[in-house]
């Protein structure tokens, strides 16, 4: 008993590992799938338009009978009226007879007449049904395997523009930026380096003429002194 359980759940286990595959290769391919749908659709038309027949050829046999059958009846209606005529009443008793039992036959033709003409139309309103949906999921495939297409080569485009990754341009746009500033900033400070240098010359030029001025400030202090220092001898 265990051992029977055990293959029924390995041939579940099996049988759920197929179903997953057929379903992952049918999103994978979905025109399989469509065509798959399609001709399962065909299938059973095929099978359907052949109980149709039968149905119809049936509905048909009926008909003959029931034609064969009426015309029977008129036959012996008109027998068992010549029978009453003569007054052969041994031969209208056996006409009678004959004629209720065609009658009981000709009713119950009748009503297996008319099943079978409503088997028949809904036999065909089935098959046009059918036919309808077969089209109708030829023109879903058509129409969804064409939205896919599309769908799949907006993502292509998409997958190759997210590629095309601009960081390398504006990496060397931003290499380009910080040259541009470094140049900028070198001329800037070469002019103030320039500058610089001709402000520390005036101050050396100013230093050295502080200088100049003090010393000829000096020789004339000297020569002053020199001159007072004369003058006050020669008068003692």
């Amino acid at each position: 008993m265990a051992d029977i359980n055990f293959v029924g759940r390995l041939s579940n286990l099996w049988s759920g590992f197929v179903s997953l595959w057929i379903t992952d290769v049918e999103k994978r391919h979905p025109e399989i799938a469509y065509q798959n749908a399609i001709d399962s659709m065909i299938g059973k038309y095929g099978q359907l338009k052949s109980a149709t027949a039968a149905i119809m050829r049936r509905r048909e046999e009926i008909s003959a009978r029931l034609e064969n059958e009426r015309n029977e009846l008129a036959a012996i209606s008109a027998d068992l009226n010549a029978a009453l005529a003569t007054s052969q009443d041994e031969l209208g008793i056996v006409l009678i007879q004959k004629k209720n039992a065609l009658e009981a036959s000709i009713k119950v033709l009748e009503q297996e007449m008319e099943q079978a003409r409503t088997d028949a139309q809904e036999a065909k309103d089935s098959l046009i049904q059918i036919k309808a949906e077969i089209q109708k999921l030829k023109d879903e495939k058509d129409r969804m395997l064409a939205q896919m297409h599309s769908a799949q080569a907006r993502l292509k485009i998409q997958n190759q523009l997210d590629g095309l990754s601009v960081d390398a341009e504006v990496r060397a746009l931003d290499n380009v930026r910080e040259h541009i500033r470094n140049t900028v900033a070198e001329a800037k400070m070469g002019s103030e380096l320039r500058d610089s240098d001709l402000d520390i010359k005036l101050a050396r030029l100013r230093q050295s003429s502080g200088a100049i001025t003090a010393r000829q400030q000096l020789e004339e202090m000297k020569r002053a002194r020199s001159v007072q220092t004369d003058t006050t001898g020669k008068s003692m």
